[in-house]
This record gives C-alpha cells, sequence and structure tokens, in this order.
C-alpha cells in the first residue's frame, strides 16, 4: 500500500518500473493490474539506466489477443524525450506539447535516467492541495505500527518502501514499550517523523516528547465504537484533554491530533479550538464508499457499512489468530493495541456495530472542508493560527450551555422535517 501512495503522483519518477526486451505481453498487462498504470519504458537491460528502446502504454496492450508475444511487437519506438539535467518545468512543457503520456529522460548515451507521466500533471491539476514532498512531488505516506520487538522489522520494510510518518498505535501511550520506540525510531530512521500516542495528560506528553517524538495524538475512550470508559474506568473527556495536552505540547512545538468523538463539522471546529492542528476521524468516514467494510440493508430499510472498534473482540480475535480484517478502521495484523489481544483472555474495549452509507469521500470531504471554513468565518477568524491565537488571548470565548440553550440550538417548533447535510 505504501509503494502504491508513493508511485500515484510524481514529479520525476527516479524508479520507474522497467521492462526487458524479453518481457511478455501478459507481464506487462500483470504489472498493470498489480501497480494500477500501465506504461513501462523498455530499456536494453530490462533496468534503469540502460539504453532506451521503446515504450509500452495501455494502448499497446489493451486488446492485444497473445499473451506470450514479446513487448517488443506492440512497444511504441517513435519516442519524445528530454535530455538529463532539464527542470520539471522545463520537462512539463516538453510532454504538454509532444501530446504524449509518457516522457522518458535519457543521458548523452541514450540511457534512461527517469521518467515523467502526463497522468502526474492532471493529478497535480485536479488535487493542487495534496500534500507532496517539495523535491520528489510524491504523496506523502503514514503507516501504523505496533510498540512490540517483531515491530521493528515491519518499520524496516515500509521505510524501505518509502516511508514518511510512522504512528506508533496504542490505546494508552505513555508505556515503556512506545517510549523505546520512538527513541529507537528517531535513531535508526531519523529522517521519519514519529507521531507517538495516545495521551490524555500533560505527564503522558512530556514523556513522549521527552523521547524525541514529532506529534501526538491526543483520545482515550471517546471513540464513537469504544468502551474503554465504560469498561476500564479509565480516560478522560476529550474536549479537557485537547485542551490541555496540545496547550503544553505547543510549548515544545509539538502539533498534535484529536482523535475520537468527531461526529460533525461542529466537533472538527471545537477539536481545532481547544488546540489541536487536525483531527482523526473514524466513524465519520467509515461509512463513505471508499472506507473497507461491507454493505448492507438495515432492519429499518437504510443503507449501512459494517464497522468495528479495533478493541472489539471481533477485531481482536482477527489480530490473534494473525489474519487482518476488511472492515475494521485500521486493518492491522501487526499491532497490539490495547496490550491483551494475545491473552487467554480477551477484554473488549470497542463494539462492532455498522454506520449509514455516507457516499464517496469526494463530496464527503469538501462538505467538511466547506463546513470547517464557514464555522471559521462565523466565528471572525481567517485561518486556524488565527483561531488557536483568538483562544488564548480570549477573544474567541467558551461558555457552559444548559440543557434549554442546547435544545434552542437544535432543531424545534417544527412538525418534520428533512435533516439533508450536504449534497
Amino acid at each position: 500500500m505504501v509503494r502504491k501512495v508513493k508511485r500515484y503522483e510524481n514529479g520525476f519518477i527516479l524508479d520507474p518500473v522497467v521492462l526487458s526486451p524479453k518481457a511478455t505481453v501478459g507481464e506487462a498487462k500483470d504489472l498493470k493490474a498489480k501497480w494500477g498504470f500501465g506504461g513501462f519504458p523498455v530499456t536494453e537491460n530490462g533496468t534503469l539506466r540502460s539504453r532506451l528502446v521503446g515504450i509500452v502504454t495501455t494502448r499497446d496492450i489493451q486488446f492485444h489477443p497473445n499473451l506470450d508475444d514479446s513487448v517488443t511487437a506492440i512497444m511504441s519506438t517513435d519516442l519524445v524525450t528530454a535530455p538529463a539535467g532539464t527542470t520539471l518545468a522545463e520537462a512539463n512543457d516538453v510532454l504538454r506539447s509532444s501530446k504524449k503520456g509518457k516522457l522518458p529522460i535519457v543521458d548523452e548515451n541514450g540511457n534512461l535516467v527517469s521518467l515523467l507521466s502526463r497522468s502526474d500533471l492532471m493529478k497535480n491539476l485536479h488535487y493542487p492541495l495534496a500534500s507532496k514532498l517539495p523535491a520528489s512531488k510524491q504523496l506523502i505516506c503514514a503507516a501504523a505500527i505496533g510498540t512490540r520487538e517483531e515491530d521493528k522489522y515491519r518499520l524496516k520494510l515500509l521505510v524501505e518502501a518509502g516511508l514518511d510518518i510512522v504512528i506508533l498505535d496504542s490505546s494508552q501511550g505513555n508505556s515503556l514499550y512506545q517510549i523505546e520506540m520512538i527513541k529507537y525510531v528517531k535513531k535508526t530512521y531519523p529522517e521519519i517523523d514519529v507521531i507517538g500516542g495516545n495521551v490524555v495528560t500533560r505527564d503522558q506528553a512530556a514523556a513522549l516528547i521527552a523521547a524525541g517524538v514529532d506529534g501526538l495524538r491526543i483520545g482515550m475512550g471517546s471513540g464513537s465504537a469504544c468502551i474503554t470508559q465504560e469498561v476500564m474506568a479509565v480516560g478522560r473527556p476529550q474536549a479537557l484533554s485537547v485542551r490541555r495536552v496540545s496547550h503544553f505540547a505547543a510549548r515544545f512545538g509539538v502539533p498534535c491530533i484529536a482523535d475520537g468523538g468527531i461526529q460533525n463539522v461542529g466537533h472538527i471546529v471545537k477539536g481545532l479550538a481547544m488546540g489541536a492542528t487536525t483531527v482523526m476521524m473514524g466513524g465519520l468516514l467509515a461509512g463513505t464508499t471508499e472506507s473497507p467494510g461491507e454493505y448492507f440493508v438495515s432492519n429499518e430499510g437504510q443503507l449501512v457499512k459494517a464497522y468495528r472498534g479495533m478493541g472489539s473482540i471481533a477485531a481482536m480475535e482477527d489480530k490473534k489468530a494473525g489474519a487482518g480484517s476488511k472492515d475494521t478502521k485500521a486493518s492491522n495484523a501487526g499491532t497490539a493495541r490495547y496490550f491483551s489481544e494475545k491473552d487467554r483472555v480477551l477484554v473488549a474495549q470497542g463494539v462492532a456495530g455498522s454506520v449509514l452509507d455516507r457516499g464517496s469521500v469526494t463530496k464527503f470531504i469538501p462538505y467538511l472542508v466547506a463546513g470547517i471554513q464557514h464555522s471559521l468565518q462565523d466565528i471572525g477568524v481567517n485561518s486556524l493560527q488565527s483561531l488557536h491565537e483568538g483562544v488564548n488571548k480570549g477573544t474567541v470565548r467558551f461558555e457552559v450551555r444548559s440543557a434549554s440553550a442546547m435544545a434552542e440550538g437544535n432543531v424545534h417548533g417544527l412538525h418534520s422535517y428533512d435533516k439533508k447535510l450536504y449534497s
């Protein structure tokens, strides 16, 4: 998955998938199915920095009947190339004017050194706000691991695949396991950012900050599918946790994520107002088309999707058996999040259930973004930094609301209504 993310968008593709002249059409089709793209340069040795002889495109292999034919029988040899040393802006201009799908970059001997793709130009046009590395123009990619010894090997493979950020996934982040893992990651892979957690107190945060963490996740027992506070009598109200921890972490320049309890746009704004830099959403995105899980129709006739917390018995039994789950919000067989997945007796800290269908994230995420923008406009601030400064200075204030005030602030006095949040 990390490799797919890192290959999804590029500037210069420095490690393109290269075919040998001996490769078959069937092999090219298999590579397309694996990576999701179908344009492959063909070089004499089948490697980078070997003489370029042609390019195989999706159109070349799409309807070719004989899968055993060599790619040399179908590849395009009428190539437009650019010399090594060409800047990204110059190469993009050549690619636009050539009307080709790919632009190989070759050295003075005709050896392939990198590749430029028209699809990357289109992705940059359609998704200009995507978080990318400034040098490679690749998407930033994060992945979660546990805090056990075996997770060090998983981390090694993730880093080799191009990982940028690692999230240490634990229900109680202030443990010896996590502190030692933070130190190990920062020493072994200093270029990787580490997000630690979860924490809900300043003391917990202080231990992880001292260990070298780059970001914190805040929240214990506040998730929609979490029952830690009920079962364990351990946890803390989310608003208080975010305010106390983020205010403390800001003194050290460590950003925080409000993790849990996000049910609507208003909750996102509240989390940001309390001091968080961003929020993590599980249940709110679990009903989208792109999220894992099976659709089914509820007894009320509504389209819903299966969703379960990582602390549920079903999820922990999957992890105990060593099998990943396709309907959890974080399918990760290697993560011992609740420290009890390997115990003989499992103690649930989450539930399994279902969430209403929300459609595609391509419509739902813009709704959330627009909602946050309108909320900040109503507050009277024009940026997240201004919001944080207003809260700290007291120009943006919080008030206690009575039950009557909460009823007044909701829909009331109507015989019936249709509550449609976005279209």
